[in-house]
């Protein structure tokens, strides 16, 4: 096959599914793989039914007890009552879950019966009695189950492409089977390639990527019912790819290329995919993920014919082609229905940018903030692995969409429950570290702390829009030296709120370990040579950077790096850490953690901004308490430049 009529660049999703399903139905590849028999036992858990599961026995199979009593006749008791009871000579003893005897329709209670002997007093052993005395009616078929009353025997009692449950296991041995027909489960050949990759545990250097890719992958498979293999790191040599590739294929169904995909001369998955089979699509519409390869490696040697995908080497665009692409490959080859995602309506907190082109999957946080359901999104890097671990769902921005403005109504294709959702607190403002650290603690009392980093103004900013149950703050007012309490009143004027301490933090310059190039003070920013890393607008550092710099008479323009942005203060330990600035504003306990130096210059003041519709609510109340525990409060104070002897006082309210 040419090169030119390989290369499809950024086709649609919908059209590139549909050329590896055309090619596969081709092949015959589009169907239930092949079917096994496999023992019912606790490992047929979570598998599919290839074949639906017919009652061969009843249950239960016989008239059963349903109370220890006595089997008797119903009509024999048609007279009954509490002031002419009747005398009954028939009957038999019987346990719960005995048989009846043939001629018996019915189970009295031993309770609920005068357990009589020969002279028609009360017996001693009431089991064993010589007479009863029943002094009310009963109907027939009273405390009993019936023959069949769970399972009638030829009933249907699982179609084919069900899921196997722990509670259908025990239908299915109760309906008389001790084995079951179920799909094989497809097995699927993960592939790393790249000279850059190293093993998981390494030490690594500049330029060496940790491989962990074939690891989420290899977990993803797992979870839609395929059996993963994980083949060693290829490096980037052809002919090598090439045996690996014709390797995985003699046992696996589907073979994962993972690795990056371009138009250049080192695009290995296109040119292996080409050499040994059809490329069917190079490059799909969609965020992220655009360089996504869909192949197929002809029947061979007895062997039929194998999808092969090249998988992006970014961790989120791997992730998401599993989903996009794997789950329904692995459905059909199964036969049962796709995993699909529940999905709940949401708006968007903030406005959403999209190529209109592609379908672009957005990664977002969300919480119940009053009477709605918030969608917060999460950055769109498609290396951010962290962003699909922190993301509660999925905004879908199909092609066409050029975006979505905030306030607008998303459906979000959850990833988390919905009574997770409800328990999740939404904390938007300035980044602190101890806010981790408070997420770790609130999990033990089924709270879940999410917070998003947009700094003290923007914290303020999503009260005010009632986007948050509460923001973190530390905006040194410059006229009064007042912290927060001026920015309060101007930004959120008759919304009630309250201002509790929270803690007292040291902020200095976070320097290179050593200090290399002896950077003392604010003035030393000005030195030649000196490049600084500054945090975005709005942020209560930058603003008490700004204070602290027009005191002294500095101009923000003398400045190496001033324009340049992070909207953590772990961000800047790391561009500092890295050598991309030599040093950054920030807190001690970020320096620590990225092991530089801490040169302190200011104390300041961080409180948490509670609106008070959500103060006394039972969803902050663990949250209220922590502040009051000495062991939060412990773990607080060992790290580096804190202060909690503020911590949980009420400081104003306004």
């Amino acid at each position: 096959m040419s090169t030119e009529s390989v290369y499809l660049h950024d086709i649609p999703l919908e059209e590139a599914f549909a050329r590896l399903e055309k090619a596969l139905q081709e092949h015959g590849r589009w169907e239930l793989l092949e079917r096994e028999e496999i023992p019912l036992n606790e490992q047929a858990l979570g598998r599919v039914l290839a074949e639906p599961v017919w009652a061969r026995l009843s249950s239960p199979h016989y008239h059963a007890a349903a109370m220890d009593g006595f089997a008797i006749r119903a009509e024999e008791t048609a007279h009954a009552q509490p002031t002419a009871p009747v005398i009954l000579q028939r009957f038999q003893y019987v346990d719960t879950g005995d048989a009846l005897p043939d001629w018996a329709n019915a189970v009295v209670p031993i309770e609920n019966v005068e357990a009589l002997d020969e002279s028609g007093q009360i017996a001693a052993n009431p089991r064993r009695p010589a007479a009863l005395r029943l002094r009310a009616a009963l109907v027939p078929w009273s405390h009993v189950r019936p023959m069949g009353e769970d399972i009638v025997a030829t009933e249907l009692v699982l179609p084919a492409g069900h899921v196997l449950r722990p509670v259908d296991l025990g239908a299915i041995a109760a309906a008389g089977h001790t084995s079951l027909i179920v799909s094989r489960r497809p097995r699927v050949a993960i592939l790393p390639t790249g000279t850059e990759l190293v093993p998981i545990g390494t030490a690594v250097r500049p330029g060496d990527i940790l491989e962990y890719n074939s690891l989420v992958l290899a977990a993803q498979v797992l979870s839609m019912g395929g059996l993963p293999t994980r083949f060693p790191i290829t490096p980037d040599d052809f002919d090598l790819i090439c045996e690996r590739v014709e390797q995985a294929r003699q046992e696996h169904d589907l073979i994962l290329l993972n690795a990056g995909s371009s138009a250049g001369s080192e695009d290995f998955s296109a040119r292996v995919v080409q050499k040994l089979g059809q490329l069917l699509v190079h490059g799909v519409a969609v965020r992220p993920g655009h360089p996504v390869i869909l192949g197929l490696l002809p029947p061979k040697e007895g062997r039929p014919a194998i999808p092969i995908i090249g998988v992006p080497g970014y961790p989120v665009s791997a992730a998401l082609t599993i989903e996009i692409f794997v789950e329904p490959l692995m459905a059909r080859w199964l036969g049962r229905s796709r995993q699909e995602l529940p999905v709940i309506e949401a708006t968007l907190t903030r406005k959403l940018t999209s190529p209109p082109g592609d379908d672009d999957y957005v990664r977002v946080v969300v919480g119940r903030v009053g009477q709605r359901v918030l969608a917060a999104p999460l950055s769109r890097g498609a290396g951010v692995i962290t962003s699909l671990v922190r993301a509660d769902g999925l905004v879908i921005l199909r092609r066409g969409v050029q975006g979505v403005e905030a306030g607008e109504t998303v459906k979000v294709h959850l990833y988390r429950s919905l009574a997770e959702i409800e328990r999740t607190i939404f904390a938007i403002g300035s980044h602190d570290m101890t806010l981790d650290l408070m997420a770790q603690f609130l999990a033990r009392h089924q709270r879940r702390l999410v917070s998003a980093n947009v700094g003290s103004l923007g914290g303020l900013l999503a009260l005010k829009r009632k986007e948050a149950h509460l923001s973190g703050s530390h905006l040194l007012d410059p006229q009064s030296g007042e912290y927060n309490l001026p920015y309060i009143r101007k930004y959120l004027a008759g919304q009630p709120v309250r201002v509790i301490g929270f803690l007292k933090r040291q902020q200095g310059l976070l320097v290179q370990r050593g200090n290399p190039k002896n950077i003392r003070d604010l003035e030393d920013l000005t030195r030649p040579g000196i490049t600084f890393v500054n945090r975005q607008r709005g942020a209560g550092t930058r603003i008490l950077l700004d204070y602290h710099l027009e005191q002294k008479g500095i101009p923000t323009e003398a400045i190496a790096g001033y324009d340049q942005e992070e909207y953590t203060h772990l961000g800047v330990a790391a561009a500092v850490a890295s050598g991309r600035a030599d040093c950054g504003l920030g807190i001690a306990a970020a320096a620590q953690a990225l092991d530089l130096d801490f040169i302190p210059l200011f104390e300041e003041r961080y409180d948490l901004i509670i609106p008070q519709e959500h103060f006394e609510t039972p969803l902050l109340a663990p949250l209220l308490e922590l502040l009051q525990t000495p062991a939060f409060r412990e773990a607080v104070s060992r790290l580096p430049g804190y202060d909690v002897s503020l911590m949980g006082i009420l400081l104003a309210e306004v």
